[in-house]
């Protein structure tokens, strides 16, 4: 297949659906020394913490290159495009705004906006400013206070031109991963500092959403969360219970304040030391309307008893994994769009992330990636569905726009649908790309 294809009555194929791609800022960005240090940049330097010892610091070369980049973009026929902004890019470590950084951020999205594309920003994709860790970071009440103010900052400056801003990417990754079991930055491992960093980002999210409901009232204003599916290895009720629990702990422990306005009921069941601190008036804040929430989808998670009450992961067995070892699963999507669409009053719904990593490399100027092909054919088909049983999705954006520094993998893991040579900074097409490209220019026609 050299195509995507999708049912000609679908409501994906209508004009007012948004297809997008999407970044983030310390991925792409480079341009290390015209801004402050950021926890990424710390956990870079740390010895085995990302596997091919690389970092952030030139990347995809895009502030040297965001011109270009935005003619890539809108030649591939989007509708919208999804960045993040560099906190530490933005605001110096005194507290001073980093008029250089911001002004990068305004003229971009000024480009963005006059080649007729929806801009989506994101305020924090996990590149929390180092001087604020050296404070205690999401540990620290006051960092939600900050990112409030910082928020102000790049809302009055960037104003209504963003069509919708997202507080947080995937607050989960930032806390559990973070702080909780030490695989991305900072680096910390305790149960009771990933339960409080948690709660922090979600504060920082409602006090965030304050601001700019009052600066930009005409934009969209939401979250961006990620989702696995929490399935049992067997039929066992003890299986089946750990399963129950790494979904709340993992999933709805995010959503559920947000929608609902409390946590799932296993907070409770934690012990004392664990638990956050959750002062008068958090949930209220933390809940307040969202005009979407983004859904981040790769895979699925498979869950078996511990002997002990709680949960432990198991390594999927199936035999179509991407290079991260992820399955692939696109049925488990649909099943999570509607499972969230039957438990919650969702608002509208934008999946603001999904795509693979594999391993692709140019052959005659082409990179001919089949399996990335086949994986967005599946899931899109998937949201397709989705939409038809009564879900609210409104835009659907590939991850990611090019192959970019992936965090704890380094540059090991190749997620883009344009190919980037590191050594160069060429960026190819690749197969899915254009077949991305040729789907939206089908249905311009079709309009």
């Amino acid at each position: 297949m050299n195509k995507f294809i999708l049912p000609k009555h679908s409501a994906m194929l209508q004009a007012d659906y948004i297809f997008g791609v999407a970044t983030s800022s310390f991925q792409i960005e480079g341009a290390r020394q015209a801004r402050c240090e950021s926890i990424w940049d710390r956990f870079c330097r740390v010895d085995g913490a990302v596997k091919d010892k690389s970092n952030g610091d030139t990347a995809c070369e895009h502030i040297a290159r965001w011109q270009q980049d935005v003619e890539l973009i809108h030649s591939l026929g989007v509708d919208a495009y999804r960045l993040s902004i560099s906190w530490p890019r933005v605001i110096n470590d005194d507290g001073t705004v980093n008029l250089a950084g911001l002004g990068f951020y305004q003229a971009l999205v000024d480009e963005l906006v006059a080649k007729g594309l929806k801009v989506f920003v994101t305020l924090y994709h996990w590149d929390l400013p180092q001087a604020l860790e050296d404070k205690g970071g999401w540990l620290n009440r006051e960092t939600a206070v900050a990112f409030a103010q910082y928020s102000e900052v790049v809302c009055k400056a960037l104003g209504e031109k963003v069509y919708a801003y997202t507080t947080l990417n995937e607050p989960f990754c930032s806390a559990h991963l973070g702080y909780e079991v030490g695989i991305h930055a900072p680096g910390i491992r305790s149960q009771s500092a990933g339960r409080q960093a948690a709660h922090h980002l979600l504060l920082a999210h409602g006090l965030a959403m304050q601001v700019l409901r009052t600066h930009c009232p005409k934009s969209r204003h939401g979250i961006v969360l990620n989702f696995a599916n929490a399935d049992a290895a067997s039929d066992s009720p003890s299986d089946i219970k750990a399963a129950k629990i790494a979904d709340d702990y993992c999933n709805h422990w995010y959503i559920k304040p947000i929608i609902d306005g409390c946590y799932p009921a296993l907070l409770a069941q934690l012990p004392k030391d664990v638990q956050p601190d959750i002062q008068a008036g958090d949930l209220e804040i933390i809940s307040a309307p969202i005009d979407y929430l983004g859904v981040n989808y790769y895979t699925r998670n498979i869950y078996k008893s511990d002997g002990n009450g709680w949960y432990e992961q198991v390594a999927p067995t199936a035999s179509h994994l991407t290079t991260m070892g992820w399955e692939i699963v696109p049925d488990s999507f649909c099943t999570l769009l509607l499972d969230l669409h039957q438990k919650y009053q969702l608002p509208t719904l934008y999946i603001t992330e999904n795509g693979a990593a594999f391993e692709d490399k140019i052959a005659n100027g082409e990179v001919l990636d089949v399996k990335r092909l086949d994986y967005f054919q599946s899931h899109l088909l998937a949201v397709h569905q989705a939409i038809e049983q009564g879900v609210d999705i409104q835009g659907y954006f590939a991850w990611s726009l090019m192959d970019n520094f992936e965090w704890a993998e380094g540059y090991t893991q190749r997620f883009g649908i344009v190919h980037v040579d590191y050594n160069t900074q060429q960026r190819t097409l690749k197969a899915s790309a254009k077949a991305y490209q040729a789907m939206l220019e089908a249905r311009r026609e079709a309009l």
